[in-house]
């Protein structure tokens, strides 16, 4: 059975109250906040149905406590000055909703089950989110498409072990994050986690970046210098671009898997390591061993277990799943109370190629956060690949082309301004209303328009 705690400074009505729906729920009393809040302190409420005037307490303020506290009641206003500004203010503060003296206990009733379906429908919504997170997520990847759940297995299967790993895919496919979710996922998670990108340096300065040197090495070392290698003892290391290191990097990385020991450039002395080596690529390796410009042994000495990531284009169920993630994040990033992405963007989405991937899109979303100053992202606030409707093959689609005549376009000018004005308000539809000068219903009605436009 529901509790509720009634809050009056009358006697009668409190008593009244408890009388009237003791049948259907738990019920607390008290008079004033002070023990209205040893109640919330020491009990479990499910509602809270208070008087505005409590005596010389503020029915406002013991919502503001209320609701402050970790499992919050929800709150409903007794008000015997029922006016519009007192429901606004009360409705700001956080209630359900409020309610005018004298009482209906029938509609007061009512209203008090609704309240508490809606919180149930609520707190199911927020534990399916997480469960479907949790199904679609392994260490901050996300994807429900068939493509990744190979991915996913793998990752799992993989981690425990000590096993060197091979990731490869296209560009912005999300090597480095598969790296970061096998450290993680490791027996070594709270050990570093060291990265290298191996096409970022020459041979000469990738061999000290990798195996350090020691002092007067070369022209230049007027130091000793600690390599990754070391730096990543007792956790993992990961070399990125792995295809681009030089034929003498890789004879001595070879050396540094098989025995487990490195030297230091310009120095003779063997150094142990206990490190886990993780490595990706963007190139065909075995085309690479081919040619002659990668070691065969150094190959399979890699490639234990070798993780492929898809393309984007091949997992179009992720991509409405990663939009929203993205949205998400750079929303809250860039300060703006932008949380829905268009379906005429979606579509786009939907037609596009995705030569960058994953970090393609994520770009999309950051440059539709930032244009953006209403509450969800729309086509004109992407970057022109999108706008145009073309795709990375220059494909047009006809239907999503825009002429000039947009510059004189009525409705689309309206939208901007209650873009403008939500944006402004941060949200707030009843204060963008009046910057607008119209009324909040019509304000809405006119989002409804253009939502299922």
């Amino acid at each position: 059975m529901h509790t509720i705690l009634i809050v009056d400074d009358e006697k009668n009505t409190r008593e009244g109250l408890r009388l009237s729906l003791e049948d259907e729920f738990d019920i607390y009393i008290a008079a004033d906040i002070s023990g209205a809040m040893d109640v919330l302190q020491n009990e479990t409420v499910d509602v809270l149905v208070t008087d505005l005037r409590l005596g010389a307490d503020d029915g406002m303020e013991l919502i503001d406590m209320a609701l402050g506290i970790a499992a919050s009641p929800i709150c409903i206003m007794m008000t015997a000055y029922g006016s519009v500004d007192t429901a606004v203010e009360a409705m700001k503060r956080g209630a359900y909703h409020f309610v005018t003296k004298p009482l209906n206990i029938d509609e007061l009733e009512i209203l008090i089950k609704r309240a508490i379906r809606t919180r149930s429908l609520q707190e199911e919504n927020v534990q399916l989110k997480k469960q479907v997170e949790k199904e679609f997520t392994v260490s901050n990847i996300l994807g429900k498409s068939p493509a990744m759940q190979p991915v996913f297995e793998t990752i799992e299967q993989v981690a425990p072990s000590k096993a060197t790993v091979l990731i490869d895919g296209e560009n912005g496919t999300g090597k480095e994050l598969v790296a970061k979710a096998i450290h993680n996922l490791s027996g070594r998670p709270k050990s570093k986690l060291v990265t290298v990108h191996c096409a970022a340096l020459s041979p000469q300065l990738l061999e000290s970046e990798l195996f350090g040197h020691e002092r007067g090495a070369f022209t230049g070392a007027t130091e000793k210098r600690i390599g990754r290698f070391e730096q990543a003892d007792g956790g993992t290391l990961f070399l990125d671009e792995i295809g681009e290191i030089d034929t003498s990097t890789q004879v001595k990385l070879l050396r540094a898997l098989g025995e487990r020991t490195i030297e230091r450039v310009g120095g003779n002395q063997p150094i142990k390591i206990d490190v886990r080596l993780l490595t990706a690529t963007n190139k065909d390796i075995g085309k690479l061993v081919e040619s002659g410009e990668f070691r065969e042994d150094l190959f399979y000495r890699l490639n234990v277990v070798r993780i492929t990531l898809p393309p984007l284009r091949e997992r179009a169920e992720d991509i409405a799943l990663l939009a929203n993630a993205f949205l998400k994040e750079l929303a809250e990033e860039n300060g703006k109370p932008i949380n829905e992405i268009s379906h005429e963007v979606m579509r786009a989405f939907s037609a596009h190629r995705w030569p960058g991937n994953v970090r393609e899109l994520r770009t999309a979303i950051e440059h539709g956060v930032v244009m953006s100053n209403g509450s969800r992202i729309t086509l004109r606030h992407l970057p022109a690949v999108f706008r145009n409707g073309s795709s990375s093959h220059g494909t047009v689609h006809p239907a999503e082309e825009h002429s000039n005549q947009d510059l004189f376009d009525l409705a689309n000018a309206e939208r901007q301004l209650i873009s403008k004005a939500l944006a402004h308000t941060r949200g707030n539809k009843t204060e963008a209303a009046k910057l607008l000068g119209i009324s909040r219903r019509t304000l809405q009605r006119k989002l409804k328009v253009e939502d299922s436009g």
